[in-house]
């Protein structure tokens, strides 16, 4: 079982639309999906509590329960486990990171998130696990994809050559306990999941 934990110290990136979307599109590719998660506010829970379908599985739990739950979910014949995590807790996050083949950081494109992204880095560096940064919620207009790429050059952590837009069908799906591809199948949204899905995926030999 593969394990990507979606991580970032900064509250508001977009963790959980993320980590929803990219277990939906696991279980759309053919993988047993978990989706595990970590933040108190549980949104990640309450998304898939709202759904009328089965599958991803989406567990809440406490840290000190995610190797125990890791374990299980492998177990139970899970291929690709998504962590969720909270962006309060540094000792969660690190052992996330730890339990991890991948972490996907989402970073907005303004100001204040890219400054805040350091946070993140340092973690990742203290944890040594490999890491890609996911420009999230970039607004279609303008050149601002580009100029946080530049921004971030300066870590010695790759950006996805994908990007995840401002979107209202995120929006929609979310509200509708859906994935964009299951609310909108060809829309740009979901091209755009299946992008850094297929990418993320790649990355860790899925």
């Amino acid at each position: 079982m593969k394990i990507l934990a979606i991580l970032s110290r900064k509250g508001g990136t977009g963790k959980t639309l993320l980590a929803v979307h990219l277990a939906v599109a696991a279980e759309l590719a053919g993988h047993t999906a978990v989706l595990i998660d970590l933040d108190p506010q549980e949104s990640s829970s309450q998304w898939g509590e709202s759904r009328d379908r089965d599958t991803p599985a989406v567990v809440a739990t406490y840290p000190e329960r995610l190797t125990e739950i890791l374990q299980l979910a492998e177990e139970n014949g899970a291929t690709l486990a998504i962590i969720d995590t909270s962006p309060n807790t540094e000792e969660s996050a690190r052992d996330a990171a730890r339990a991890s083949d991948l972490v996907a950081i989402p970073c907005k494109t303004d100001a204040v998130s890219l400054r805040a992204i350091d946070q993140t880095i340092q973690l990742i560096d203290l944890t040594k696990v490999s890491a890609r940064i996911v420009l999230n919620d970039v607004p279609a207009r303008g050149d601002y994809a580009e100029q946080a790429r530049e921004a971030v050059k300066t870590y010695s952590i790759p950006t996805a050559p994908c990007v995840v837009g401002h979107r209202m069908p995120f929006v929609h799906a979310f509200n509708a306990s859906l994935s964009v591809q299951e609310y909108e199948p060809k829309g740009k949204a979901s091209g755009e999941i299946r992008a850094l899905y297929e990418y993320l995926t790649g990355e860790m030999g899925v």
